[in-house]
């Protein structure tokens, strides 16, 4: 069958034991195919399986022609079929403009990063900042993995939160009038929403940073929690295929927890004698654990005993390192050696990233659960039991 699709994300690299050779995974959307001498122009999510020759280097927005065998979709969301390309594309059109840019910025990031750090810290560096993981180290994934440490190599809303939060400090540190404060806040999360790609992923993770963001800046709960309701409302009217997708959930919800949890529970830590910072790391390690558990038990039946401990150690380390690798990405476009030394700085928090991930992945202090809708729902009630009983002692406290 001849098939013409849009490629809707940067071509992922698979394990060459599970498919027999390097093959490729293509997000795609359906323009139309042709079966017999009849076209049908249809739409739809697609997922390509494709040889690594001719498909590797594609851009998102590039329209692609091939030739495919059909398969059932694997994935329990809105993709319609799985497409097994029989070769390269006999034909691949010209990405946008602004996929280019991004692609030249991303492909002189990784180089500048190669250049200036080690082996597994060049990998890691561009997935902490533009959730570029193709040059990860697959023991460093796996390690992540095991530690649930996983979303620090996606773009996420504290990805954003993090970059806008340098942005407004900056202004107000320069005495810069809000407004010009706020266009450049919007100018940068546009610029980033670009450089990592604009798929509904990346956009989600815009609008949970600005929402966690207005949660942070504001102090005032009351203001952030219709703010999330309304970026949910607006953001499943746009793309009606996040409702069933499980990084939508998990940015929702840690979101909220970020927004309901975190604040009384890191008044309550300071109330018993611990340092603001420190009360602050525990309490927004432990809201976001809390409250997505129920839906990774659910999705992979994995469970860390040590998931927060690890994300508390860490977490001083990434706002450093994704603010320097943000100004380093853009400085090696312009003048290399400059962004390799700014690159060349992140060498010590990525080694501590680096090393907590590995000694907590070495302990083995993870759980396997059966995966499903029941192990979420008993995982959801033992947690809702956890945020009451919290609730309960802060109230008598």
């Amino acid at each position: 069958m001849r098939v013409s699709v849009v490629v809707a994300d940067d071509p992922k690299e698979l394990g060459e034991q599970r498919f027999g050779g390097k093959k490729v995974l293509v997000r795609a959307d359906l323009v139309e195919f042709r079966v017999g001498g009849e076209v049908v122009r249809g739409g739809g999510a697609v997922t390509v399986l494709a040889p690594e020759v001719g498909w590797k280097g594609l851009l998102p927005g590039q329209e692609v022609v091939f030739r495919a065998r059909v398969s059932a979709a694997w994935r329990a969301d809105l993709t319609v079929a799985v497409l097994r390309a029989e070769g390269p594309p006999s034909a691949v059109g010209v990405p946008p403009w602004w996929q280019r840019g991004a692609g030249r910025v991303r492909a002189d990031f990784a180089l500048a990063a190669q250049r200036a750090l080690p082996g597994d810290a060049a990998g890691l560096l561009p997935g902490l900042v533009i959730g570029d993981t193709s040059r990860l180290p697959e023991q460093v994934r796996e390690n992540f993995r095991e530690t649930d440490l996983a979303h620090l190599t996606a773009v996420s809303g504290a990805n954003i939160t993090i970059l806008l939060g340098a942005v407004v400090v900056s202004m107000r540190t320069l005495t810069v009038d809000p407004r010009v404060g706020a266009v450049a806040a919007g100018i940068a999360l546009l610029l980033f929403v670009i450089l990592a790609r604009p798929s509904p992923s990346v956009l989600r993770a815009a609008v949970m940073g600005a929402v966690a963001l207005l949660a942070l800046c504001t102090g005032r709960r009351k203001q952030a929690l219709p703010a999330l309701c309304t970026a949910i409302i607006a953001l499943l009217a746009w793309s009606p295929r996040l409702a069933v997708d499980a990084g939508f959930a998990l940015s929702v919800l840690a979101t909220a927890g970020l927004i309901v949890l975190a604040p009384g529970w890191s008044d309550r830590l300071r109330a018993h004698g611990w340092w603001r910072v420190p009360a602050d790391a525990f309490a927004v390690a432990a809201a976001a654990f809390v409250v997505t558990t129920p839906v990774v038990i659910a999705i992979t039946g994995h469970l860390s005993l040590v998931a927060i401990v690890v994300n508390v150690l860490v977490e001083p380390v990434i706002a450093p390192i994704t603010v320097l690798g943000a100004i380093g990405a853009l400085l090696a476009c312009g003048w290399a050696p400059l962004g390799e030394l700014v690159l060349y700085c992140t060498a010590p928090p990525l080694w501590w990233l680096l090393t907590v991930a590995d000694h907590a992945a070495a302990l083995g202090a993870s759980i396997t659960l059966p995966t499903g809708v029941r192990s979420g729902v008993i995982a959801a009630v033992l947690c809702v039991l956890v945020i009451a009983g919290s609730r309960t002692r802060l109230g008598a406290g």
